[in-house]
């Protein structure tokens, strides 16, 4: 979601710019008629007033007022404040509390383009490589590197699905040519808008084969690369007990980002010892331990499924894959899996123990006829947060700490922060032949469109700046990944 909000914040100051400059040039010439374009301020929302004010309230008693009379009298409601979120949010902006480094944001200056129109790797690629661009984003990085101890890894989450993804592989080739030792994790996010279908035929072959390429540069800087990004995740298993719509990313990037946080949760624990054990986390694994576990062993597989559980119905969980185009009940006896989770319930409702979890865990794998070849769990006592800029997502059965209840418990169909406090979560990284038809997908798309003779798609290739020999090399890695999970797949062979 960030990645398209950013876009249109972008494509606003693109015109504030060109329209400040033409009204110069326009005074200066002293000919025809002067015409001013104003862009007037976005207002801010219920929530981020309320920040505001929160701020000014803490100067006030700062600077030295503490009797607690002051003018910052708030009216505003929190039930106010979620619905203000619900029917005004257009960007991340407007619920994000963070306070961000004024190195944390770099903004893509002179891009003359819309927002519909930075949408295809071409595009994205030649912005990367104008004026000064990656050098200042290099540097943006490099400052954040050099600030620390020790560098587990980099985690890197970017929309593919646009411009955004020939931008970010140009910036990874970088990153991997001077961080050589530093593994890329790389999170591959798909907003609900990109599923929908062109009705020129055009836009089609762009897109499918946007979305081969993409993949396959992306994924050749990685360590690790993780797609993400359901058609319809309300209508998905993974939506099972939660109320989305789907084409509002207020909604989709939530569920999204709490896997994410789950999962990502080991490299934030205290790495114990063989004999040290702790009440509240158990399997703390750092970034690069996690990434040779999934990818470095047995046949080296680096594209993994993301699956989730939101929230968790057991001690065990019942997870969902939130990665597209993958298949259900793959026996694969290769598999390598690394689980998380967090602020487990046990019967009744009470919180249940690291201890418990691990022997839940441990006995349903037991029983489990076809098991992976190896798994890690990692378990934590803390649920997943919701504070008061989450989404009302959840359904009427969720209760107050996230537990399934009997009946509902009210007539409105989603509960929201205000209902819900916290909920139990599970997430699961995957490496699994189950990802077959994804990849699959991806291959026989840039075949046939781009490689092929006569392909159809040659010319949109060509003006995104790919020769023969790019394509080929560009199959070759998406071939290379198919066959490391079926050596025998016919798709992968290279029959032209």
């Amino acid at each position: 979601m960030s990645e398209n909000v950013t876009q249109s914040h972008k494509s606003v100051a693109f015109l504030c710019a060109w329209t400040k400059n033409q009204s110069k040039a326009l005074t200066n010439c002293r000919t025809g008629s002067l015409s001013s374009h104003v862009s007037q301020p976005q207002k801010k929302n219920l929530y981020l007033q309320s920040l505001y004010e929160e701020e000014q309230e803490k100067l006030h008693m700062v600077n030295g007022n503490k009797s607690g009379k002051h003018d910052f009298r708030s009216d505003i409601q929190d039930k106010d404040i979620v619905q203000s979120l619900e029917n005004e949010v257009q960007c991340w902006t407007d619920f994000s509390k963070v306070h961000y480094h004024p190195r944390s944001l770099y903004e893509l200056n002179g891009l003359w383009v819309d927002v519909e129109q930075f949408n295809n790797y071409g595009i994205g690629r030649d912005a990367f490589s104008e004026g000064m661009r990656g050098e200042e984003m290099e540097g943006r990085l490099r400052f954040f590197i050099e600030e620390c101890d020790h560098i587990q890894g980099i985690q890197f989450i970017v929309d593919d699905s646009g411009g955004f993804s020939g931008l970010a592989a140009e910036f990874l080739e970088n990153i991997a040519d001077e961080y050589t030792n530093i593994p890329v994790l790389l999170y591959s996010v798909r907003g609900p808008g990109s599923y929908m279908n062109p009705n020129i035929r055009k836009q089609t072959v762009s897109q499918n084969l946007h979305d081969a390429v993409s993949f396959s540069r992306l994924s050749s800087f990685c360590k690790l690369v993780v797609p993400i990004g359901l058609p319809s995740l309300g209508e998905s298993k993974a939506g099972r007990f939660l109320r989305i719509n789907n084409e509002n990313p207020y909604h989709t990037s939530a569920v999204y980002a709490s896997a994410l946080h789950s999962i990502s949760l080991p490299f934030r624990m205290e790495l114990l010892g063989p004999a040290d054990e702790s009440r509240y986390v158990s399997g703390g694994i750092d970034m690069n331990g996690a990434i040779q576990m999934l990818a470095g062993q047995a046949r080296q597989n680096i594209v993994n499924i993301l699956d989730v559980a939101m929230p968790a119905p057991s001690l065990t969980g019942n997870l969902q894959s939130l990665t597209p185009d993958t298949l259900e009940d793959v026996e694969d006896l290769q598999a390598v899996e690394s689980l998380t989770i967090h602020g487990a319930h046990e019967a009744g409702g009470k919180r249940a123990s690291v201890s418990e979890v691990n022997n839940a865990v441990q006995a349903v794998y037991s029983h489990t006829m076809t098991r992976s070849r190896f798994s890690h769990l990692s378990v934590a006592t803390c649920p997943l947060p919701i504070p008061l800029p989450f989404p009302s997502i959840f359904g009427n059965l969720i209760g107050q700490h996230g537990e399934l209840l009997g009946n509902p418990i009210s007539s409105y169909p989603s509960r929201g922060s205000l209902d819900v406090h916290s909920i139990p979560m599970a997430a699961r990284l995957r490496s699994s032949s189950a990802v077959l038809p994804f990849l699959e997908k991806r291959l026989g798309n840039l075949r046939r469109l781009g490689i092929q003779q006569g392909a159809i798609g040659t010319q949109v290739v060509r003006s995104w700046g790919f020769g023969n020999d790019d394509l080929v090399d560009i199959g070759e890695n998406l071939s290379k990944m198919v066959t490391t999970l079926d050596p025998h797949s016919e798709v992968s062979s290279d029959s032209d």
